[in-house]
């Protein structure tokens, strides 16, 4: 089957996206609000021992430890050093043995078909040209090989909360898209095509309980979440604007708000079978 190939992003792009995700501390966000759907995922993918396995945009590794704990042969692929070299740690700590490459989601490094399960844990969502992305994860999947994806909704918390993010966010670059777009069933069959069948979307929620109040996610959020830091960072000389901005978060979040601090933070997973 041949994938139409979009040209990716240009490279000042890319470089803007890495210094964005080395922000603050993205493995203790993953650690503290989706501990357990890269579980979830692996397991949706039906990853087996000795499967040649590609988490892609993997970050620190919340999808691509679990698959390794299967015993799968894993490469864990991202845009950002620090990101993988948490994981990385991590990985060393617990004994398991994962490769670990910087790469393009874009542009990735690797032979056609190349790959028995592809997966991506909230992470190739945030590519910006969606084509082109979607395009290089089905060209590394082996014919009749898995593809697992979760990612945030746009009617979801995550989503709304990048576009609460959106007028204090850098403009993105000509041709990409929404991130939270991924999230949406009919875009991802629109991606993926007659690339794949048997394309299954189920709409799910990861509970979120860590947080007792608004003014306590906004400001954890800040600290360690790329988007939310580098948002906050622009308007660090503006009073006004930075008001506006943790305003906006709060209200969101005590929105959200079902008791407790308790939300729920809906994603779609898809899994599907390459043609």
């Amino acid at each position: 089957m041949t994938v139409h190939h979009p040209a990716p992003a240009p490279s000042e792009v890319k470089q803007r996206h890495r210094a964005l995700w080395a922000l603050g501390d993205y493995a203790s966000v993953a650690d503290v609000v989706i501990p357990g759907l890269g579980a979830t995922l692996v397991e949706a993918g039906g990853v087996r021992a000795r499967e040649r396995v590609l988490d892609i945009a993997a970050g620190s590794g919340n999808a691509s430890l679990w698959a390794a704990r299967t015993g799968a042969d894993v490469t864990a692929s991202d845009l950002t050093p620090e990101l993988l070299e948490a994981g990385r740690a991590r990985a060393e700590a617990e004994g398991l043995h994962l490769r670990w490459d910087v790469a393009d989601a874009e542009d990735l490094p690797y032979a056609d078909a190349d790959f028995d399960v592809v997966l991506s844990c909230v992470g190739v969502m945030f590519a910006p040209i969606h084509e082109a992305a979607a395009a290089e994860l089905l060209r590394v999947c082996r014919p009749g090989g898995r593809i697992a994806l979760a990612n945030w909704t746009p009617e979801g918390f995550v989503g709304r909360l990048l576009a609460t993010l959106k007028p204090w966010a850098a403009t993105p670059p000509p041709g990409a898209q929404p991130p939270p777009l991924w999230g949406s069933e009919p875009h991802v069959r629109a991606l993926l095509g007659d690339a794949v069948t048997d394309l299954r979307a189920e709409r799910r929620e990861v509970i979120v309980d860590a947080f007792a109040t608004p003014e306590e996610f906004r400001r954890f959020f800040v600290e360690r979440y790329g988007p939310t830091h580098a948002a906050h960072r622009s308007v660090a000389h503006d009073p006004a604007q930075q008001v506006a901005l943790e305003t906006a978060m709060d209200s969101l979040a005590a929105d959200a708000d079902e008791g407790g601090g308790t939300m729920r933070w809906e994603y779609l997973l898809v899994t599907a079978t390459r043609t």
